[in-house]
């Protein structure tokens, strides 16, 4: 892969070769996403090593195949700029780390267009933030779910962006997040490794199936509780509700969880005695290396109260944990 001002030269090769092409070249292209490929195939923006232009997103690759995929300007973002108050951990002239409370929107979409942290981040940054995924100013490079607290990173500048997407999509990225789980986990570490796709039944959730990508867990326990554990959970992959469902699949479904967890009688009462509304998850950590310095930096971000209320209400002996 080679990068020009506003043009990428792919060569299919290793295990892209055969896949669709929408999905060869975001796995090849790490900075698009399959939809913003999808997009650029269906706007005539893809071509072969002849200059033709490919219009359907379905048809296989082979190795050794040459594409181009023409970059057109970002478009005007719509996203208003809202001065919404943000707990920065770090920021300098080409990324910004944040901390980002339970219940917060990462994006905007359908039932939630603004109030995010794109809104929130377009004001902060005074429209300093990427545009490689083709939208004027969206600087976000990767997403935790509305109710899921922690870090997060967002780019400032296009160089900064594709240095952390590649290093997204090569897995080098320090992920951990803490979680509040019904039971206690046998054995007390290990992994999941369980591909995740849209589940048939149901569209809007994620599940274990054949075909899907590639996603891998580490768990470890870090204190037992009543009926309960909080535990650690390392990616080494970042899909959509990975934790959640892969947690789910162990018998140890995150507490507070609406979508993967049938919650029992005495957790569902301990929830609503601790006003507890949403998955009990947080990320904890986020290390990566600075994709312009080289630097190595890592973030560690406190529990926040929800969660800590719910910890000491679960404490076998009503003291507060040690993690």
């Amino acid at each position: 892969m080679t990068l020009g001002a506003e043009t990428i030269q792919v060569t299919i090769s290793g295990a892209a070769a055969g896949l669709r092409l929408d999905r060869a070249l975001a796995e090849l292209v790490p900075q698009l996403s399959r939809e913003r490929v999808k997009a650029l195939i269906a706007g005539g923006q893809v071509t072969d090593a002849a200059g033709v232009a490919l219009r359907d997103s379905a048809r296989r690759t082979l190795d050794g195949q040459h594409f181009r995929v023409a970059l057109p300007p970002p478009v005007a973002l719509d996203t208003v700029a809202q001065d919404i108050a943000l707990n920065i951990a770090y920021e300098d002239e080409h990324l910004i780390v944040v901390d980002k409370p339970a219940g917060l929107v990462v994006h905007p979409a359908a039932g939630n267009l603004d109030g995010t942290l794109v809104n929130a981040l377009l004001h902060h940054c005074a429209g300093q933030l990427s545009g490689i995924g083709g939208v004027a100013r969206p600087g976000i490079v990767h997403r935790i779910d509305k109710d899921t607290s922690g870090l997060i990173v967002a780019a400032k500048t296009d160089r900064a962006h594709e240095g952390l997407a590649r290093q997204f999509a090569d897995h080098s990225i320090d992920r951990r997040y803490h979680a509040i789980v019904a039971g206690h986990p046998v054995p007390t570490a290990g992994m999941v490794d369980a591909p995740l796709g849209r589940s048939p039944a149901n569209r809007k959730k994620m599940a274990i199936v054949a075909g899907g990508k590639r996603a891998v867990t580490h768990y470890r326990l870090l204190k037992r509780l009543r009926d309960a554990a909080l535990i650690e959970c390392r990616l080494e992959t970042g899909r959509t509700h990975q934790v959640r469902v892969h947690m789910a699949s162990l018998g140890h479904a995150l507490l507070g969880d609406p979508v993967y967890s049938k919650t029992a009688r005495s957790h569902r009462a301990l929830l609503e005695t601790a006003n507890f509304q949403r998955q009990a998850l947080h990320a904890a950590r986020l290390g990566f290396i600075h994709p312009l310095t080289s630097i190595a930096m890592a973030f560690d971000s406190e529990m926040p109260a929800d969660m800590r209320l719910l910890l000491d209400k679960l404490e076998p002996c009503g003291g507060r944990p040690h993690a």
